[in-house]
């Protein structure tokens, strides 16, 4: 049998906890002994470090070590074991074709475990191996997602490398400072801020990520829709019950939160970047919403007609002016009798929120039901789906109406403090001013100007108040 010209050395460990990759080290120490008891030269070393071969992950080194053999690159491999090499039959099976289309099969040697692949009883002798391995990985699998299963039902946390923001490294013990933090940015998220706006807060303030790198969107939305702050347990995207950790927020906030996130979902809308009054503006002589338009010098807020549209397109405004009416009138509004006896007789408002939180609790609880009793196996797959539909329905129904509740606490804490706001209006983001704003205005209508004016005419603009 020829002397290989270049064998491939093949490492492969499923998970390296320490990031040493101390494991991989030892097989490839292993596999050049063995190389240099063949008299083989190594051409080539492929190591997939903390990589299943059994979770189906794609393994890069695997990949090129295979292109590597078609393309006659190495012509022999060099593994510790067959099962670094695959844990899957119907993967060793392409493996098995792939050396035999090199017409390697002969050259392929493991340092523990004989299976000699260019003979029928080393082929054999492979897949019943293939086969062990692979049922070991599935019993392994199992254990492991029971065990997570009851940990889960205890309402223990289970491990990982990072620490959940607002908790200590054993992931019960609450962080003071940090759980200040996330009640301020549910309490603002509810407000009407957007998630942007937060994470640019949150590093301005110098707050730090438990990872260490700036915040983003991703990451606190992660946070504030997380089950955990509520003190609730959840296992594979499913709330299972209380966790035995001090919860942050109360369940209700939580609701309220994913509601929100729900309605930000359905609606695709987003909070104004570079205008107040988004939304919030109607034509005075078509009646049609009325569009945001930067010009090099100045924005504007225009009437457009067209198809994507459909407005007269005979109204334009300038924005600043007109910002600043509505500011002013918004935040006199504040201030006014009116408002705090509109704001104290909305009891019905507030028991409807009680009772459509308490729908959505009762959902959530049939959920869990109706996934106990499917685990169980007293239900079968058929049923469990026919009975998810109409509760998900009831569920994403009182999110809906829950997040369009919502927008009135934008004012909590500001009615009858109008005046102590003006002064600091202009430090407030666009997107906290906006949330103020759009509690109390339903839409403003902008009458014609005379033409030449060098000012806005307050008596142009007419406001719908919400509240």
């Amino acid at each position: 049998m020829p002397v290989p010209r270049s064998a491939a050395v093949y490492a492969r460990i499923s998970s390296d906890t320490e990031g040493t990759a101390a494991g991989v080290t030892r097989q490839l120490e292993d596999c050049r002994k063995l190389a240099a008891s063949l008299g083989w030269p190594v051409g080539g070393e492929y190591v997939d470090n903390d990589i299943s071969a059994f979770s189906g992950k794609r393994r890069p080194s695997y990949e090129r070590m295979l292109a590597d053999l078609a393309d006659g690159i190495v012509d022999a491999v060099l593994v510790y074991h067959l099962d670094r090499l695959t844990r899957k039959p119907i993967e060793l099976e392409q493996f098995l074709a792939a050396v035999d289309q090199a017409r390697v099969a002969d050259q392929v040697r493991f340092v523990q475990g004989d299976a000699r692949l260019g003979s029928g009883d080393g082929l054999l002798m492979a897949r019943v191996m293939g086969a062990v391995a692979a049922n070991e990985s599935a019993s392994k699998s199992r254990r492991v997602r029971r065990k997570l299963e009851q940990v889960a039902a205890e309402g223990r946390p289970h491990g990982g490398n990072i620490r959940p923001f607002g908790y200590a490294n054993d992931r019960i013990t609450v962080v003071a400072e940090e759980a200040d933090v996330i009640r301020s940015l549910v309490a603002r998220f509810l407000a009407g801020e957007s998630a942007r706006s937060l994470a640019t807060w949150l590093d301005e303030s110098g707050v730090p990520t438990v990872s260490g790198k700036p915040w983003n969107t991703t990451t606190l939305k992660a946070i504030l829709a997380s089950a955990r702050i509520a003190g609730l347990r959840q296992h594979r995207g499913v709330v299972v019950g209380p966790a035995v950790w001090d919860a942050i927020i109360s369940k209700d906030h939580h609701r309220r939160v994913l509601a929100k996130y729900a309605e930000k979902k359905r609606s695709g809308r987003r909070t104004p970047q570079s205008y107040l009054l988004t939304g919030l503006l109607r034509c005075g002589k078509c009646g049609n919403k009325l569009f945001s338009s930067r010009r090099e010098n100045s924005r504007r807020y225009v009437c457009m007609s067209g198809p994507d549209h459909g407005g007269c397109g005979r109204l334009t405004v300038v924005a600043d002016p007109l910002e600043r009416l509505i500011a002013d009138a918004v935040l006199f509004r504040l201030d006014t009798t009116e408002l705090a006896d509109t704001l104290a007789g909305r009891n019905s408002a507030d028991a409807r929120t009680q009772e459509l939180s308490q729908a959505l609790q009762q959902a959530e609880e049939q959920m869990k039901d109706l996934a106990s009793l499917f685990g169980q196996q007293e239900i079968s797959r058929a049923e469990w789906i026919a009975a998810r539909q109409p509760i998900e329905a009831r569920r994403e129904k009182a999110q809906s109406q829950l997040g369009a509740l919502s927008h009135s606490s934008a004012l909590t804490g500001l009615v009858g403090n109008g005046d102590q706001l003006r002064g600091s209006w202009a430090e407030l983001n666009l997107s906290r001013q906006h949330a103020i704003t759009a509690a109390l205005v339903d839409y403003a209508t902008v009458g014609p100007g005379q033409l030449g004016a060098r000012s806005l005419d307050p008596d142009r603009v007419s406001i719908t108040w919400r509240l």
